[in-house]
């Protein structure tokens, strides 16, 4: 992997990181005070996605590492399925929850493109 030395060179971790806190952020709001099971399923989800690239990039094999790669594009639709919910509820504005979703779809966009990357066998 040219360039990518450890987990947190990879552009899909980086982005990851960028929706756990937007997701942290648009939890601390009142309204989910009313469900913090839901507040949790959301910051669960989005560290899971960040956390399995990070996991998977230590496996020592790209197939290992790639399934570490799904388990994390599993937890970012995850993630889009609980954004629902809010929005549903209204603890979420119709704006925040475009933003968190479409974050959340380029997370995903990102993973499966470097999941192509290991496949192709240019990886390490």
């Amino acid at each position: 992997m040219a360039g990518i030395e450890k987990f947190e060179d990879i552009e899909a971790w980086k982005e990851a990181r960028e929706l756990t806190g937007e997701v942290y952020r648009a939890t601390k709001a009142k309204a989910f005070d009313r469900d913090i099971g839901l507040r949790e399923q959301l910051r669960r989800a989005s560290v899971s996605v960040m956390a399995n690239i990070a996991e998977g990039f230590d496996c020592g094999s790209d197939r290992e590492f790639v399934k570490f790669l799904g388990y994390s594009m599993r937890s970012a639709s995850e993630l889009q399925s609980h954004l629902y919910v809010a929005l549903d509820q209204e603890y979420l504005s119709r704006e925040s929850f475009s933003r968190l979703y479409k974050r959340s779809t380029k997370v995903k966009n990102l993973i499966g493109g470097f999941i192509r990357y290991l496949r192709s066998g240019e990886g390490p």
